[in-house]
């Protein structure tokens, strides 16, 4: 037995070293894998960076065009810059902002109708309203008292027709006393 505790020792020994040796390549394997690695990717994130550049670049110089244009669209709209602009140019100039105009009047008269609808609703309330007020106070008869004497006070919702009459000279009462 004490052999073969002895054999199992030195394969164990050997296994040890074999193992540190190993690990020694494996190490310096495993470094140079992580140089080359990072290498790679600083060449891929300089490639892509140059790439994005690039594309920012070419979205920029677009974006600017497109300003360009919208900026000359506009001061044409605005009836400025028009001496370079043909007839055929200016007629549908003409026709776009009668369009545009015709969108704005139709949405002004929806706001518009919208207000009425608005404006009718609150009249409704209120008329309620008025009518809950005059129940409440049409029925009563407020006394109150001043130095002894009763005065009624009553809320009535009827009209009330008063004649008017335009005569122009002197009042009836003086003419009749005139000889």
């Amino acid at each position: 037995m004490v052999t073969d505790f002895n054999m199992i020792q030195k394969l164990a020994n050997k296994a040890d070293y074999v193992t540190d040796v190993v690990e020694k390549c494996s190490m310096q394997e495993i470094i140079e894998r992580y140089q080359r690695h990072t290498k790679d990717i600083q060449c891929e994130n300089s490639a892509m960076e140059q790439n994005n550049m690039h594309n920012l670049k070419h979205n920029t110089s677009s974006l600017m065009k497109k300003i360009e244009f919208l900026e000359k669209s506009k001061r044409k709209l605005l009836g400025e810059s028009l001496e370079s602009c043909s007839l055929e140019e200016l007629q549908q100039m003409e026709h776009q902002l009668e369009r545009s105009i015709n969108i704005i009047r139709a949405r002004k008269m929806e706001v518009f109708r919208e207000q009425i609808v608005r404006l009718k609703e609150n009249v409704k309330d209120l008329a309620s309203e008025n009518v809950m007020l005059l129940e409440k106070c049409g029925g009563l008869e407020m006394q109150q008292t001043s130095g002894g004497e009763d005065v009624s006070i009553v809320i009535s919702s009827e009209k009330s027709d008063v004649e008017t009459e335009l005569f122009i000279g002197l009042p009836e009462s003086c003419r009749t006393k005139r000889p």
